[in-house]
Order: C-alpha cells, then sequence, then structure tokens
C-alpha cells in the first residue's frame, strides 16, 4: 500500500504545478510533440521538457523519441494511483458516515 501512496503522491505534485496540468489538459485530446506543447504555454523547450519529465515520474505522461521529435501521450498508470488513493479515502470517509447515521438510528 505504501507504493502505491508514494505513487500517488508523485501524482499529486505534478500536477500541483499550473504548467505541468496545461501539458496534461493538451494531452487529453491526443499525443503531441514538445514543439506543440510549448507553443501555447510561451516557455522555452527546455522548459517543457523538464516538465515533461516530471510528468514521466509521475507515470502521467508517457514519451518516445523519433529523429529529433519526442512525442508525448498520456499513461493510464498515474492516473490509476491517483484514482485508488481517492477511491480509498472516499470509503473510509463513508463508512464513518454510515457509523454516524447507525448511531443517529438513520438509515444509511
Amino acid at each position: 500500500m505504501l507504493q502505491r501512496d508514494d505513487n500517488a503522491g508523485r501524482v499529486f505534485e505534478a500536477l500541483g504545478e499550473p504548467t505541468r496540468r496545461a501539458i496534461v489538459d493538451r494531452l487529453s485530446s491526443g499525443p503531441a510533440s514538445v514543439s506543440e506543447l510549448a507553443e501555447p504555454l510561451g516557455v522555452t523547450l527546455a522548459a517543457v521538457l523538464q516538465h515533461v519529465q516530471v510528468l514521466e515520474q509521475a507515470a502521467l505522461v508517457a514519451s518516445s523519441k523519433v529523429g529529433r521529435v519526442r512525442t508525448c501521450r498520456l499513461d493510464e498508470a498515474g492516473f490509476s494511483a491517483a484514482e485508488t488513493w481517492l477511491a480509498n479515502r472516499r470509503a473510509g470517509m463513508e463508512r464513518k458516515l454510515d457509523r454516524l447515521a447507525e448511531v443517529l438510528g438513520e438509515e444509511p
């Protein structure tokens, strides 16, 4: 379980930066080259590459290089780690609310 939490931590840390969220938003509509990602952000290719590396470490983005073009796409693994973490927290909250309803004599 600790490893999942570590993965989720990397995901949330990576998504805590607005530029990286913008990259993920852009990639949600399909793969893009680093140049295509950099253009609307108004940052250098080197800066986008650094952001992509953080997103890759969080398993949110995968990239491949063909010739001089690095193409990025979303990676399901990081999203799954975050979904699992959130689902576990939600389940715990729902159990507590169900117990409270029982104590108060209400139906869950």
